[in-house]
């Protein structure tokens, strides 16, 4: 009989298999039982130590999942807007968690959140890469033309916090207190801006300047193994689920703060992201023991340039909309650190050539960073 004549599968085998095709993604999948069991353990109100500990370890195959699924369908919408598809929904942990803590007023947990997420991105992450990578290969190249693009829209989101936080200071200096309602507008107008800049970015990436984000195709690269319609049915049902989870997480946090003595700067700053950053985490340095190294520097820093250029300023709008004082204020002390990170990744990214040295240098600063971070007061 002619293969070309079959019927596509269908019924419970054809389940079944897209079943296994999405469970079996990933050996961290079996952390899968942790999903109902911090689900009924937040029904129940119980002890908000097991609570919190529980649903961060159901969140980090839920982000595995996304992570996997989206990679599905960005194989039927091609490279470059499955690329861009990659980094939006690599940010929806971040995304659910920070919303969530939103109408809960927790404005300190996203703030740290989304500064934490693009510490993790640019140090964390891309350190594992340059590092990974360059155990098996003495140096890697990548185009530093568009690392160079993305990195300059970093140092934009970078002087649109440090804006904000001169303005306050001069504000306090003037005044002798501060006006949160002329805090409250820099930040929201500041804000507008932002989203303005990253959809002309995305009409750059995707329209007139495309051919540079394009990369070969690799012959040996697998067709999608999930449909279009599953796909999105999937990404729906994990958002949902993640959702759960990051409520009774964010629920459990004050009671963590109280009973461990860890500041919310520190748990929204390093723990929230590390969980979000899984899933992206361990894809972009498997691309990078490929030696495919632009992919990697665009999964690391396309993910941070959209929470900086896009999530952020969407939550102060967000908040706005809500009634929230979500706004683009952060400490000094935050302030210079994001400075110091972004200028540090520049520079190992500018000549377009990484090493292990230099991901081990990105490694220590993070390293550096959540020290610090771990002595930090909360602040409001």
């Amino acid at each position: 009989m002619d293969d070309s004549l079959a019927s596509p599968p269908t019924g419970i085998p054809h389940l079944i298999n897209i079943l296994n095709v999405i469970f079996l993604s990933s050996y961290v999948n079996i952390l899968l039982v942790f999903v109902p069991i911090g689900i009924i353990l937040g029904a129940l109100d119980m002890s908000a130590y097991l609570v919190f500990v529980i649903n961060f370890l159901a969140i980090i195959p839920l982000a595995s999942l996304l992570g996997f699924v989206t990679e599905e369908l960005a194989k039927h919408v091609g490279q470059t807007l499955g690329g861009l598809l990659n980094a939006t929904f690599g940010n929806a942990v971040e995304l659910i968690v920070s919303i969530v803590a939103l109408t809960k007023g927790e404005i300190l947990i996203v703030q740290a959140s989304m500064l934490g997420s693009i510490l993790s991105n640019i140090l964390l992450v891309l350190g594992c890469c340059f590092f990974a990578g360059g155990m098996i290969f003495q140096e890697q190249t990548f185009s530093n033309i568009v690392a160079q693009t993305m990195s300059s829209l970093m140092a934009l989101a970078t002087a649109s916090l440090l804006i904000p936080a001169a303005f306050r200071a001069t504000l306090d200096s003037l005044d002798g207190g501060i006006d949160e309602h002329r805090m409250l507008a820099v930040s929201r107008g500041t804000a507008i801006v932002l989203l303005i800049i990253y959809v002309l970015y995305l009409f750059f990436q995707l329209k007139t300047h495309s051919s540079l984000f394009e990369t070969i195709e690799s012959p040996d690269e697998e067709p999608p193994a999930l449909s279009v319609v599953v796909c999105l049915f999937f990404l729906t049902a994990i958002t949902v689920i993640v959702s759960v989870c990051a409520d009774y997480l964010v629920d459990s946090i004050d009671s963590i703060v109280t009973t461990t003595g860890l500041s919310k700067t520190f748990i929204g700053l390093i723990i929230i992201p590390i969980v979000g950053n899984a899933a992206e985490h361990v894809t972009a340095v498997m691309v990078a023991m490929k030696n495919k190294m632009e992919l990697a520097i665009g999964v690391a820093l396309g993910s941070s340039m959209q929470i900086a250029l896009f999530l952020t300023p969407f939550l102060v709008i967000l908040g706005w909309i809500m009634g929230q004082p979500m706004s683009l204020f952060f400490s000094t002390f935050e302030t210079a650190v994001l400075f110091v990170s972004v200028f540090i990744t520049n520079a190992q990214i500018q000549d377009g050539i990484s090493n292990w040295l230099e991901g081990a240098m990105l490694l220590g600063t993070y390293m550096i960073i959540a020290i610090a971070f771990f002595f930090y007061p909360s602040t409001l």
